[in-house]
């Protein structure tokens, strides 16, 4: 019986300062957001042939989700993280993606450690 757990690669934690959000001082100032992508793909083709172009070169999705972590400004976390899972999805052998955007210097008037959007998608 075949594994029912796909593989997964995950980027934890990228980090980038952006201008999201629906008040004035989030646009003006920014603030940290951080990202985690887990990415689910078979990755037994890549390892049979010890072959990077069968996989997702993590180092370029890093650089290529940090760009949309700091690039155009949104108002909502759930459109942020619906941008970063259209980056993953653009790699063909990713079957599924799930992105949490993490909002750790929100000022919700009451204190909290931070607040999160997790979205999954699928192709």
């Amino acid at each position: 019986m075949a594994d029912p757990t796909p593989d997964r690669i995950t980027v934890h934690g990228l980090t980038g300062h952006g201008f999201h959000g629906v008040y004035p001082a989030e646009r003006e100032n920014g603030q940290t957001f951080r990202v985690d992508a887990v990415l689910e793909l078979d990755t037994a083709p890549a390892a049979a042939d010890d072959d990077l172009t069968k996989t997702v070169h993590y180092g370029e999705l890093a650089q290529q989700l940090h760009a949309v972590l700091v690039g155009e400004p949104v108002d909502l976390l759930e459109t942020l993280a619906q941008r970063l899972a259209d980056v993953c999805l653009a790699y063909p052998v990713v079957d599924a993606v799930e992105i949490t955007v993490h909002k750790p210097e929100v000022d919700l008037g009451v204190p909290a450690h931070d607040v999160t959007v997790a979205i999954r998608r699928e192709r």
